[in-house]
This record gives C-alpha cells, structure tokens and sequence, in this order.
C-alpha cells in the first residue's frame, strides 16, 4: 500500500485537499500511511456521482450483482491475514480478532450475493374482479454510510454489502481514526465491474464530511453507527429532508450470573463480554449483575482470570487485550476509573495503564465491585476495558436491574434453568438476548438491532436488511 491514499469519487482516486496521518495505536512510531480528507464540495461531488451510478446499478441483472458480491467476498477471505494484519495494526484489536473480522467481512458480501438471486415479489387477488396485484421492492437510490472506528471493517460492510446487493449507489464514510481498513476495501471494490458512481469513499471529519452527507436532500437513505449523541443529530438532520434512517448508537449491557450457573462459563462469558476487543464493542457487558450466593466466587474467579490475561501489541503472539484505539478514548477511560471510585465503588482489580515495550495507549483490564445501578458508571456507555460487578439478592431484582437503563441492545444470563432461560428471553428489554453465551458476538444472517435509545429505523442484518435498502411498490393491473 502507498504512503498517501486518495479518496474515491465516480469511478476514479482523486486528491483530497488536506490530509491525516494514521498511525498505530500498539506504537506511536508506526505509521500506517497518510489519508485524504474530502471537502465539503467533493462530498457533493461522490453524492451527486452515486445518483448517476444509481441510474446504471439499479438496472443491472442479478448474475452481474451476485458475481460482482461474490468476488468482493472471495478476495477479503483470501486476503484476512493481510488484511487482518493491516487492521489490527490502525485499530488495535488483538491479530487473530482481525483476521476473523475480516473473514466475517467476507462472509457478509457472499450472503448478500445469496440474497440478489432470493429477491422474489409477492402477488395478491384484489377484491375488484379481473384486477391482479404485484408486491415488488425496489431500491431506495443513494446511501448514505457512515461507519464506526471499533470495527473498522465489519461494520461498514454489512451496511455497504446488502445497499449494492439491492441495488442502490453508496456514499461510504469512515470513522477518521481508522481510513486504512476502509480504504483497502475501497480498492477492492474499485476493481469490480461496477457503474461509475456507484460506490464512493469520502473521507473526512464528521463535523465536515458527516453533516455534508446527512444533510443532503440528494441522499435517499443514511444508516449509521456510533454514539447516541451523534445519533440524534443525524436523526434530526435526516428529518428535514425527510430521508429514511437507521441509527445503531450507544448501549449499557449486561450480563446476569445466576445461583445456579457454572461459575467457569460465566467468567469466561464475562472475560469474553466485557473485556475482548479491550471492550470498545456496543455489545460489551460492562455491567456484571450477581447474585449474592455466587458473588463472592464469580468476582475471584474473575479476577484470577483477568490476572491471566496479555495486555500488549496487537500482532504480538499470545495477547489477549490490545490497546486503547486512540489518546483521547484512554483518557476518558481513566477518568471514568476515578469517576467510579469517587462514587464509592471499590476497584477490585487493575485500573492503570500499563507499560509496555513500544510506546502506546494501553490500560489493565478493569473490575469494580460494590457498585449500584444509580452509579454514574453504570448509567452511560463507558467503551473501555472496564466493568462493573452489581450485587441482587435474586433473579428478579437481576432482571429489574439488567431493564433499568435508557438503552437495549443486548443483555446476557448464565442459568442452568430453562424456565428462568425462557422467562428471560420474553422479558428482557434488548433487542439480543444471550443464554449462557457471552453478550458479544453475533451471526450474519440474522437481525441485529436494540430497543430504546440504542437503536433506530429497521434492523441491520439478515433478510431483514431489506427493509431498509428497499422501498415497497404495489402494482395494479387490469389485463
């Protein structure tokens, strides 16, 4: 890859007017390369070039879709440990956890390429004689994309994979903190047989690029991930114009540890949920609610655990925690820890950042104990390798606690009761449910989506990916 990378607008690379320079957050000295920024009239340009390549796309035939999708996929499959590598490197995510991610990446291009040739309408009689009624979708035009930095990667495709698979154009905007990974997916796309326009990478500042693009009356749809707070404003930017929206913004989950539940299984669910990913994941389970019988058990085992777990370089061997994605993201982390201990919670294990051989932003895995569910800590969204242990004498005092919160995106137990298991997946008030599984991770091929403040518009994944990408159309005719 080239030291400079230009952004991509109708077909051709084209010089941003400034740029950034992306380095590692494993080592500061490591410098991934430098990252065209577009200006606000070259983001006008990408839309305006989508509108154009929305014309040709959306027109095309499904074998010409379903190949173009299926090679895309073959190449990120064929390339993870490169490209793996790449995104472990600007992300800090551990190597093996890049990899998969960009295996997944993968995966979602060939499931939509499965889904081109699945697009079959509907018929209905009418209750008017010699009338026959077609139910087709269509797609909506052009997309707007704007993706997260955690997974630099993933996100961003299965937003992007199923927009092309319906036919629509795509205006992609990545999180700044992290344009290599989503720069070398540009490249791959750029080699396909697709219409000028049809898919566009603008790169930039969300407070330039971002606005641009939500508040274009030439975008027909904008789908979003990030924080609640950004959320709103795409939400109340999209309405003007009356654009449809999709928002997956922020989340507070938690994982439920029953009297019953086998205590090895639910550290390593927490271990899993709350700390991988250095727990920069919207599914992380930061809040670890406990019964008292089991309490005192789970929170040693757990932190025996975290004693043993790598804290170190993303592409170091054996490293089970990278680092902290950026400067800015390590210092509100260890303002929350001083935060919570200020609030009275008891720090029960690490709470420092750590040294290591190179120069970056790293912090020991983190556990409190004591806390409460009034506590600042465990109100808002934290992102960070930090969880917080909340002691309930009983699983209905767990459940109220796991619900009291202003978002829903995914919520855990560890039970050996199938009634409590069923009890919990009909009330839990999240949009995943987890039994005896951590609250991070889930499949392709299904929906993913919250409740409450968490999520926004139609869900993301699966078939029912479609009803965001598609607009309806009910077709009379009389023969």
């Amino acid at each position: 890859m080239s030291t400079s990378h230009p952004l991509y607008i109708n077909g051709q690379w084209v010089t941003g007017a400034s740029s950034i320079t992306n380095t590692s957050p494993s080592d500061l000295s490591d410098v991934i390369g430098e990252y065209d920024q577009a200006t606000n009239e070259q983001t006008k340009e990408a839309i305006s070039a989508a509108q154009s390549g929305f014309a040709q796309w959306s027109q095309s035939g499904l074998e010409q879709r379903y190949n173009i999708l299926m090679a895309i996929g073959n190449e990120l499959i064929a390339r993870q440990d490169e490209l793996g590598e790449l995104l472990s490197r600007e992300e800090g995510k551990p190597l093996a956890e890049g990899k998969g991610e960009v295996y997944r990446s993968g995966q979602f291009f060939h499931y939509y390429a499965a889904e081109v040739l699945r697009q079959i309408d509907e018929r209905a009689d009418s209750v008017r004689p010699g009338v026959e009624i077609d139910v087709r979708r269509e797609p909506l035009g052009v997309v707007g994309i704007i993706s997260p930095w955690n997974f630099p990667m993933a996100t961003a495709v299965w937003k992007i994979a199923p927009a092309l698979a319906f036919g629509n154009a795509v205006v992609f905007k990545p999180a700044n903190l992290v344009p290599a990974s989503a720069w070398a997916l540009t490249e791959i796309i750029s080699r396909q047989n697709l219409p000028a326009g049809t898919f566009n990478l603008v790169m930039g500042s969300g407070g330039e690029t971002g606005e641009t693009l939500i508040n274009s009356p030439d975008v027909q749809a904008i789908t979003f991930t990030g924080s609640l707070e950004v959320g709103r404003r795409v939400a109340a930017a999209t309405v003007g114009n009356l654009v449809k929206c999709q928002l997956e913004m922020g989340s507070k989950n938690a994982l439920i540890v029953l009297d019953d539940a086998d205590l090895d299984l639910a550290v390593e669910a927490a271990f899993n949920g709350a700390y991988s990913g250095s727990g920069q994941k919207c599914t992380a389970s930061s809040r670890l609610i406990v019964t008292e019988a089991v309490h005192d058990e789970f929170v040693s085992k757990l932190k025996a655990r975290l004693e043993q777990a790598k804290v170190g370089h993303a592409l170091e061997e054996g490293v089970q925690i990278g680092p902290i994605a950026d400067k800015r993201q390590l210092e509100s982390n260890m303002a929350w820890i001083e935060r919570a201990k200020a609030d009275g919670a008891t720090l029960a294990f690490g709470g420092s950042r750590v040294d290591t051989k190179t120069d970056g932003y790293y912090m020991q895995p983190t556990l409190f104990t004591d806390t409460t569910n009034d506590m600042e800590i465990n109100r808002d969204e934290v992102f960070g390798p930090i969880a917080c242990v909340i002691k309930v004498p009983d699983y209905e005092t767990a459940l109220s606690t796991l619900n009291d919160t202003q978002y829903g995106l995914t919520g855990g137990i560890i039970t050996n009761s199938l009634k409590i298991a069923s009890d919990f997946k009909a009330r839990a008030q999240t949009g995943c449910v987890m039994v005896n599984l951590p609250t991070a991770g889930t499949d392709y091929h299904v929906p993913f989506g919250g409740r409450k403040n968490s999520s926004f518009g139609p869900r993301e994944q699966g078939q029912y990916a479609r009803e965001f990408y598609t607009v309806v159309k009910t077709c009379y005719v009389r023969a």
